[in-house]
């Protein structure tokens, strides 16, 4: 986590955030009123699964002078949040934090436990934390079952390097980027997904329209392959305990396949 200069020994009155996954941490952890502000996305089920929560907060929609007006104390944002934006803020002596993205499951406490610190919350957060890491625990697998592939509009495809990997794989399926030595994210051609054979498609929920983007999810190989369909959600988007949904769906998932 970066921080700006903030006076750790006061805890933040006003805090907004404006990235989706902070919107989740802060939105488990503030105390009522500590929290003044979501970003836009939260409200959005389709993106955020605390959507029907997010709707009892302002909305933002990351801009610089929107946010300077709600006189927040504290601006927490993620890794990638527009920089501008929060350089603006920093020059108008708004303290600021950044969050790191989750890419492994041993990392969801650990972003639960600085945004308690930083609310100071952090008695609330331990308790949240352990409880997601004792369920977590309990849903541990070997990775030993059908074999699961991502494929989303433009042939991209997920690497192991991903948190969505590790819900895969705890939850007790084999991921074909591993038998790829695809560590990372990026296009997959067709015809190395169709040799690959998977016994499972993850793919994204496709919007009405004429996307060309999405014609590859229609394409008559992926019906030749066989394998089953599901679709990867707002669950799995940050690395919060919501994760642990998309785990035991994917289980259920598993154990109706037979794995």
């Amino acid at each position: 986590m970066q921080l700006s200069a903030a006076d750790a020994d006061t805890a933040p009155m006003r805090v907004v955030s404006m990235n989706l996954c902070t919107d989740q941490l802060a939105m488990m952890l503030a105390d009522e009123g500590q929290l003044i502000s979501v970003s836009d996305i939260a409200t959005d089920p389709n993106m955020s699964p605390m959507a029907e929560h997010a709707r009892a907060y302002q909305i933002n929609h990351g801009q610089a002078e929107e946010i300077f007006l709600m006189r927040p104390d504290l601006v927490v944002a993620g890794r990638y949040s527009d920089p501008v934006v929060l350089d603006m803020l920093r020059r108008l002596g708004i303290a600021t934090a950044q969050f790191d993205i989750v890419s492994s499951l041993d990392q969801v406490g650990d972003r639960i436990r600085e945004m308690g610190a930083l609310l100071h919350q952090s008695a609330r957060a331990e308790a949240v934390a352990r409880a997601f890491e004792a369920d977590l625990a309990d849903l541990n697998s070997t990775a030993e079952g059908p074999r699961a592939a991502f494929y989303y509009p433009n042939s991209y495809s997920l690497g192991t390097g991903t948190l969505s990997h590790e819900i895969v794989t705890t939850a007790g399926f084999r991921h074909i980027a591993e038998e790829m030595g695809r560590s990372r994210s990026g296009r997959l051609d067709l015809e190395l997904l169709a040799l690959a054979q998977p016994d499972l498609l993850i793919h994204a929920e496709l919007y009405g329209g004429a996307s060309r983007s999405e014609e590859v999810m229609s394409h008559p190989a992926l019906a030749v392959l066989g394998a089953a369909r599901t679709q990867s959600n707002a669950q799995w988007v940050c690395g919060t305990p919501v994760v642990l949904r998309a785990i035991r769906d994917l289980r259920d998932l598993r154990e109706r396949m037979g794995g």
